[in-house]
């Protein structure tokens, strides 16, 4: 999970670009980065940390243009402290192009080789991003004749991109001296949208992963980029668009309505708040099921993403809610986190109790979802700590048994807690008095219920169902071991990274 932006404008888009990083910092905390266009030079600043922290006046000095785009990161293929694998990542030839990515290939490997042998280019790091970049430098010097392009070219090289890439990719790519470049992948699995805004001086256009970045800078949001399409804004600020791939078919990651996406977002005609509420519906029916209702003193969120739907199950079910939990807002999320350590350590940093919301009363906690079971297990033990007399889990996702390989963090099934698990030995590892899981028909109805329009989503770590086709339990084992093998100490310093093409002020 990584969040994207791209902006054509008429003035300097360097504070602008920084602005939408800042909207879409809850997308990866890792690392930062800008890069701006300036007629046909490049300028880049990247590092580890928030964008807050990467980026000085200095540094914003370096970045003049009127183009460009920018990414905050957290890893899912590559190195988590390598400051090198900061985006957006530059290869100079054809026409110089830099791009930030969303998402993760699932072929990046075979890519990578193929890169090298047939395509005679050399791939520096370990991550996948960088292999798409190549992807498309190489596709499109195949398009373009007699080193000219145009929006026929560019297009064609997005189809041949699509030919060749597997997995999950939204794209914003700049090529210099032509334009701003968005992709989203023919099986729309990560979110991208784009909006404009009307100006004294012309049209203004934006791309990015959530339509909180637009509206929250006064763009109008026109739509989502349909899966498969590429969108490319000239130098002159003129909007061209066309269908790349030969199949498509729209399968948003269900995920992102759940946990990831900012709750003022709306993704593929989804309010993401609308549908945390109707998840809240939902699973009151199922903990009506399983618990006696007299037995429920309060129902509390975990902040907070869990708090809409804590909200409707406690109104639906007639519990008192209460905010049991109060959230250090300096703390990153631990979900996105590298390492189980830093997860565990983290939690109780984020998370204090108000002591007289637990004290002997029967607390049902509900959470977004579960994944590792280390978080939750950590705060079951803290409504202990204050007092409660019964400690009650809910879950408004379905048990989490399956590995994510389209971007998300949970790419092997040993770090699962309900991987091997059933719901009653998941419920005495975190020690909970009871355990009440979101049923996925409902995790898609709810979603569902907010357009109708979706019919499928790519929901393969609830339900193992890989939508790209090309995922087999060789592939996950391959996977498995790479992450579980121990990897060579790094002792890159994990300071910011100055990248200076051409004329950047570092």
């Amino acid at each position: 999970m990584c969040g994207i932006v791209g902006v054509v404008a008429t003035t300097p888009v360097n504070q602008l670009l920084y602005d939408a990083l800042q909207l879409l910092q809850h997308r990866g905390q890792d690392a930062a980065g800008i890069a701006t266009a300036n007629e046909n030079t490049f300028h880049m600043f990247k590092g580890n940390g928030l964008a807050r922290d990467v980026f000085r006046t200095r540094n914003m000095r370096s970045l003049p243009g009127t183009s460009g785009i920018a990414q905050v990161r957290y890893p899912t293929a590559g190195s988590a402290s390598n400051p090198e694998e900061a985006q957006p990542f530059y290869v100079n030839a054809p026409f110089g192009v830099t791009l930030a990515h969303n998402g993760n290939l699932t072929n990046w490997e075979q890519l990578k080789d193929e890169m090298f042998r047939v395509d005679r280019r050399h791939i520096n790091t370990n991550s996948d991003s960088e292999v798409l970049l190549n992807v498309l430098a190489h596709e499109l010097q195949r398009a373009s004749e007699r080193l000219v392009l145009d929006p026929a070219a560019i297009f064609r090289a997005v189809s041949g991109l699509h030919r060749r890439v597997r997995g999950s990719y939204a794209i914003v790519a700049e090529i210099a001296g032509y334009g701003l470049l968005g992709i989203r992948d023919p099986f729309g699995i990560r979110p991208l949208c784009f909006g404009a805004m009307e100006t004294d001086q012309g049209t203004e256009y934006m791309i990015a992963s959530e339509s909180v970045a637009l509206e929250g800078l006064g763009f109008r949001v026109i739509r989502d980029v349909a899966p498969g399409e590429a969108i490319f804004i000239d130098a002159d600020g003129r909007f061209f668009n066309q269908q790349c791939a030969e199949r498509t078919s729209l399968n948003p990651c269900i995920f992102e309505y759940v946990y990831l996406a900012r709750p003022d977002s709306v993704m593929d005609g989804v309010s993401v708040y609308g549908a945390r509420l109707r998840l809240g519906e939902y699973l009151a029916e199922q903990v009506q099921k399983s618990i006696s209702l007299g037995d429920i003193d309060v129902v509390m969120p975990i902040p907070d993403s869990s708090r809409p739907a804590a909200l409707q199950l406690a109104s639906r079910l007639g519990i008192a809610y209460r905010e049991g939990f109060i959230k250090n807002r300096y703390i990153g999320r631990t979900f996105i986190m590298p390492g189980q350590a830093i997860r565990k350590k983290s939690v109780r940093q984020k998370l204090n109790t108000v002591g007289v919301e637990f004290k002997g009363k029967n607390v049902l906690l509900i959470d977004d979802s579960i994944v590792r079971g280390t978080t939750i297990q950590e705060i079951v033990q803290m409504a202990r700590d204050a007092g409660a007399h019964k400690v009650m889990v809910a879950s408004s996702a379905p048990p989490v048994r399956f590995p994510n390989v389209y971007g998300i963090d949970m790419p092997t099934r040993s770090e699962l807690i309900a991987a091997r698990r059933s719901e009653e030995e998941i419920r005495r590892e975190i020690g909970a008095d009871a355990l009440v899981y979101q049923q996925i028909e409902d995790l898609k109805r709810a979603v569902q219920d907010c357009n109708p329009r979706l019919a499928n989503f790519e929901a393969s770590c609830f339900d193992g169902v890989y939508v790209t086709g090309d995922v087999t339990p060789e592939y996950l084992d391959r996977v498995e071991r790479s992450r579980l093998a121990p990897r060579p100490a790094d002792d890159t310093p994990r300071n910011q990274l100055s990248l200076a093409i051409e004329s950047a002020d570092a």
